[in-house]
């Protein structure tokens, strides 16, 4: 077909600072879904939005450009409220396991298309997969069919929804332009509308551990999300979470699994309990339901009865055990006083060195591998103390973990106690 723009031109306005047409990224977009445009120079293209940026109407566009290369789902007809969580991704971030069937408690449906985890932040299917005969892959009617029975799923998106971003973000991936803020924003925008929530809750995390390190910049991306959301008719909001040291006291697959069912039983670590908690009253205020009591749920098992259908409904069994590390090595305080910092990314890396994450999307993941921690900041150590246990099924991977680890800690005299909110602020 004779093509109606070029893409050198389209390349030299961004480069030049100008400003993309409605019609010039239409044509952008679905000339690179369907090869019109080579690789390199989607790239050129990339590289010049990152430099130089995208304004609220550039970006609202090429959002819904990437939505209109694939499919939409549609919950109308399950004649229920539905809302959404999306979080930026971090280390222990094991909050969508408690909070899909929380939320489902109160009659409002949950359809969580979820990822695996790339790098250091882990995905939440890879955390599920260690549950014995879970599966992830749904097809939409088996989806439709579990949000009306049970009333909550997380699964694997399918590849019809924004076939435009499983490209792009490849493509980001390789060529430095991952961390541009209109092609995040897009990205994760473009799925979560193709996927149909009428309400969406987002979890920007900020600090090491997170994608985004500095608060400016993750303020700046919730609120260019939450506009995306506004502008396609999706009620949005955003809390900016911190991520300067892990969620919980586990690193890993399995692992975090079993602390997210402590959650689901009424226990479980005070900030994992507070996030979900937090995320659940927003959840259930953006879906109309203003008279819930989430905290309650957690305590009296309501939750928890949830889970166990919404595990056995995807082939997985929520009594079985779950896969232990064959090995374990522990880290210990090196002196006497308060621990004040103890690094998220640090933690990550270790985790994922460990057998717990990929470095490329084709690896394999260990279920049991992961780092379970002792003490978290504010917490006074001895020196001797077990402060983590390391745990993988290959000893060989100890070494580089540890090497991980270095820097992570810092302990300080008695007295010192780190002020460190979790909840940073909230973007509607």
């Amino acid at each position: 077909m004779s093509e109606q723009f070029d893409a050198v031109d389209i390349i030299r306005i961004k480069r030049d600072r100008g400003t993309l047409s409605p019609a010039q990224i239409d044509w952008t977009i679905d000339a690179y879904t369907r090869g019109a445009i080579a690789d390199e120079q989607m790239a050129a293209l990339n590289m010049a939005i990152l430099l130089n940026g995208m304004d609220r109407t550039e970006i609202s566009r090429w959002t819904a450009a990437m939505i209109a290369s694939g499919e939409r789902m549609n919950f109308s007809s399950l004649g229920k409220p539905t809302s959404d969580k999306h979080s930026t991704g971090g280390v222990g971030d094991k909050i969508t396991l408690p909070l899909a069937p929380l939320v489902a408690v109160f009659g409002v449906a949950v359809p969580q298309l979820s990822g695996r985890g790339l790098g250091h932040t882990g995905g939440t299917l890879d955390k599920l997969e260690s549950i014995p005969g879970w599966r992830a892959q749904l097809s939409n009617d088996e989806m439709m069919a579990q949000l009306a029975d049970v009333g909550a799923v997380i699964c694997a998106a399918g590849a019809g929804l924004a076939p435009a971003d499983k490209k792009l973000y490849a493509l980001r991936d390789v060529t430095g332009t991952v961390e541009a803020i209109p092609l995040i924003a897009s990205s994760i925008m473009s799925k979560k509308i193709a996927e149909g929530t009428g309400s969406l809750v987002l979890d920007v995390k900020v600090g090491s551990g997170a994608f985004m390190k500095d608060q400016t910049q993750a303020r700046e991306l919730a609120e260019t999300m939450v506009a995306l959301g506004t502008d396609a008719g999706v009620k949005t909001v955003a809390l900016l979470t911190n991520m300067s040291t892990p969620l919980g006291l586990t690193a890993g697959n399995a692992i975090e699994v079993e602390e997210s069912v402590e959650v689901l039983a009424g226990g479980g670590p005070q900030d994992v309990v507070e996030l979900t908690v937090r995320l659940a009253e927003e959840m259930l205020a953006a879906a109309g339901v203003n008279d819930a009591d989430p905290a309650r749920a957690l305590r009296d098992g309501r939750a928890m009865d949830v889970w166990n259908r919404m595990i056995e409904a995807q082939g997985g069994d929520p009594r079985a055990a779950l896969p232990v590390a064959k090995e374990s090595e522990t880290v210990y305080a090196p002196a006497d006083g308060v621990l004040v910092e103890l690094d998220a990314l640090a933690v990550g890396v270790a985790a994922w060195r460990l057998g717990a994450g990929r470095a490329r999307k084709e690896d394999a993941v260990q279920a049991g591998a992961g780092v379970r921690l002792h003490a978290k900041p504010g917490a006074s150590v001895r020196a001797g103390e077990p402060l983590m246990t390391l745990l993988t099924d290959t000893p060989e991977k100890f070494d580089r973990a540890r090497e991980a680890l270095e820097a992570a800690v810092v302990i300080a005299p008695e007295g010192s106690r780190p002020a460190q909110e979790l909840i940073i602020d909230r973007i509607a």
